[in-house]
């Protein structure tokens, strides 16, 4: 991987991995149209602790609250009623359903999910759940003619319940194509979350998850030696300072605004992408990666 490539790649990682566009996708797709090998999944996982480590610093004030109350629930019953040491508990149980999943299906992640074809239907199908989801918030927000605006949940509103079906969401993520963000922020909203509150359990849900994966990726690495390890180091410090601007950006856009522009966005992603490896244009394999 040279270095150039690695500048356009952790741009993508930083600038989509918090849009519900998948940044997964975008990376196999930018290597894909440039015609550069598939930066692999283990690529994507290092380069996202730097996205990870933008969510660190960004929530560092939530972060920090929530691991003093949770770490004082260990030992103090009376703490365990605190909204913050439950929001510590609730984080571990919605990551329950992407570590498993993720270790079970990883030969699968790396190999046959890359396909283009998935990408683009996930692109595709998932952008329309977004929309469908996006559309029933705003009813419930305005109202409408024959019926009052209905009150969304908060945070405070999660449960054990909620928190799992965020995490099986969060799971879908594990195909190209699906984005993490958009399917637990669409899932948050399905249950009758705020948008903003739906985001903001998204990015929080994903920092185990993605470290966890990371530091996977990283031991392997390691010891496989097939990461280009000084383009790559370069890919994450690019992802984290664009990632934080993204965040700062999206958070600001979600109160107020549609996710319909993004919903347009991955439908006529998708079919472009559909339409080129059909017409012989794209090749739906990565390429094979040169070591």
């Amino acid at each position: 991987m040279s270095w150039f490539e690695s500048l356009i790649l952790g741009l993508v990682q930083g600038l989509t991995e918090f849009l519900p566009v998948s940044s997964s996708a975008h990376l196999r797709l930018t290597a894909a149209f440039s015609g550069w090998e598939d930066p692999g999944a283990a690529f994507t996982a290092i380069t996202q602790i730097g996205t990870e480590a933008a969510v660190l610093i960004y929530f560092r004030k939530d972060i920090g609250r929530i691991l003093s109350a949770w770490s004082r629930s260990l030992f103090d019953k009376a703490a365990r009623k605190d909204h913050d040491a439950q929001m510590g508990w609730l984080v571990i149980v919605g990551s329950i359903p992407i570590g498993v999943l993720g270790v079970t299906l990883k030969d699968q992640i790396e190999g046959p999910f890359r396909d283009l074809r998935i990408t683009a239907t996930m692109l595709i199908v998932v952008g329309v759940i977004i929309g469908i989801a996006d559309r029933r918030a705003a009813r419930d927000e305005t109202g409408g003619k024959h019926r009052a605006a209905r009150p969304r949940k908060g945070l405070q509103d999660l449960g054990v319940r909620d928190g799992l079906i965020f995490g099986l969401c969060q799971a879908c993520a594990l195909i190209p194509g699906v984005s993490r963000s958009g399917a637990t922020i669409s899932g948050g909203l399905f249950m009758g979350y705020q948008r903003e509150a739906a985001a903001r359990y998204s990015f929080l849900l994903a920092i185990p998850a993605v470290l966890a994966s990371g530091t996977f990726e990283l031991k392997d690495a390691l010891e496989g030696g097939h990461v280009s390890w000084g383009p790559t180091v370069f890919a994450t410090i690019i992802a984290f300072a664009t990632g934080y601007a993204v965040i700062a950006w999206f958070m600001k856009f979600i109160s107020t605004k549609s996710f319909m522009p993004f919903v347009w966005y991955r439908v006529i992603l998708g079919v472009v992408l559909i339409a080129l490896v059909m017409a012989g244009a794209l090749s739906p394999h990565a390429a094979e990666s040169a070591g």
